[in-house]
């Protein structure tokens, strides 16, 4: 028989987690009957499967489930009520997130009793973790869940993370960043699975662009705090001072949007930064046709949220691209000094000036670090082969 999997989202499908949408289709191609669950956002179809969007207005429904679940399973009930009266949450954004996922688990409770399936799958410890813990709690279900990088470390990761986490059979992170995090919460490590993203299919590498005049550079962020993108435009303002000739994109939107323009300007770059707004996967690929180096110049925020390790980096790598990078979080897992990329400190524009300059003229490192990247791409960020290690994971996490 094949497996059932309930898959819990906050926000399914969106446009900047494409690596959740390329989880799905893995998925179905290896056979699995997917349920999909959008807890907020989303909703409608994707590659021929419903996605049910959580209505707000059912949560109405919880005047009197409330009372029911507080009088018939106290056990549930007293651990949620605890948590309320002697924990903190880290945030009001991150309250609302568990207590939408417990009103989402209340909601559902006589759906999934009605119509079990062999696992549920929590795609964020967010929300969906909540959403996930509370139903096992309830209903007995089997689940795993997952955590990557928001809801490990924004206000210093997600409430009831090892609470949540604890009792699932299977925790997935994406890098051994996060693998590191989760055992440092006390979360049992032989349940701990690393199990990278990847691509469907790797793009043929184009050749190195000779000469690199002007140097193409390019960056694909939203447009947060966490991407570091005050400092990238004082970078490009080092590199007109150090008389570099450059041409910068930046793909994505966000609320930064008006302070970047306006500090271009004020930096007098200008004339040499467009920011394109939000670009499609296509327009994704014909930029790093475009682009000679992508950069990432992510930071910790102020909140603390951080990358993992952004699908940009190895999508670049993969094409071709030469990528410099700051030293946070897991991008270091990808890009290793003057063998796949270079680093450098994001504080320093002088720096990235001088990492930019090599690689705008030295071609015998430019083709190094090419070759060590496209080898570490095609290694540990194949699609199918992670798919099928998650697969392995879900099917022995549904055995009774």
């Amino acid at each position: 028989m094949p497996l059932t999997v309930a898959y819990l989202y906050t926000t399914f499908p969106k446009a900047t987690e494409t690596f959740m949408q390329r989880e799905v289709l893995a998925m179905q191609r290896l056979g699995v009957r997917l349920r999909i669950y959008s807890l907020w956002g989303g909703g409608g179809e994707f590659a021929g499967l419903p996605v049910e969007k959580f209505s707000m207005w059912r949560l109405l429904e919880l005047l009197w489930l409330i009372p029911w679940v507080a009088v018939t399973r106290w056990d549930v009930f007293g651990v949620l009520l605890k948590g309320l009266l002697t924990r903190r949450p880290p945030g009001w954004l991150n309250f609302w997130e568990n207590m939408l996922g417990a009103g989402f688990a209340g909601v559902y409770y006589h759906h999934f009793r009605r119509d079990p399936p062999d696992l549920l799958h929590a795609a964020w410890g967010g929300a969906p973790a909540t959403a996930a813990w509370i139903l096992h709690r309830l209903n007995g279900h089997r689940y795993t869940a997952a955590a990557h990088a928001y809801d490990l470390y924004e206000h210093g990761g997600d409430w009831w993370l090892r609470e949540k986490l604890a009792e699932a059979r299977c925790i997935h992170t994406s890098t051994e960043m996060g693998g590191q995090t989760l055992r440092e919460r006390g979360l049992p490590p032989e349940r701990i699975q690393v199990i990278r993203r990847g691509l469907e299919r790797f793009p043929v590498c184009k050749p190195l662009r000779e000469p690199r005049v002007p140097l193409r550079l390019l960056a694909v962020a939203r447009l947060v705090p966490k991407k570091g993108l005050r400092h990238q435009m004082r970078i490009y303002a080092a590199l007109r001072a150090a008389g570099i000739p450059f041409e910068a994109r930046i793909a994505g939107e966000g609320p930064l949007r008006p302070e970047l323009e306006r500090l271009a300007r004020q930096l007098g770059v200008a004339d040499r930064v467009t920011l394109l707004g939000h670009q499609s996967q296509a327009q994704v690929g014909e930029l790093y046709e475009w682009a000679d180096v992508l950069l990432h110049t992510g930071i910790v925020a102020p909140s603390g949220d951080r990358d993992g390790l952004p699908n940009v980096i190895p999508e670049a790598m993969a094409a071709g691209v030469l990528v410099v990078t700051s030293p946070v979080a897991a991008t270091i897992e990808a890009v290793h000094d003057g063998d796949t990329g270079l680093v450098a400190p994001v504080e320093d524009p002088t720096a990235w000036v001088a990492a930019l300059g090599r690689l705008s003229t030295d071609d015998v490192l430019a083709a190094r670090c090419r070759t060590g990247a496209r080898a570490w791409v095609e290694r540990e960020f194949d699609a199918h082969r992670n798919a099928a290690r998650l697969h392995a994971c879900l099917q022995a996490a549904a055995r009774p």
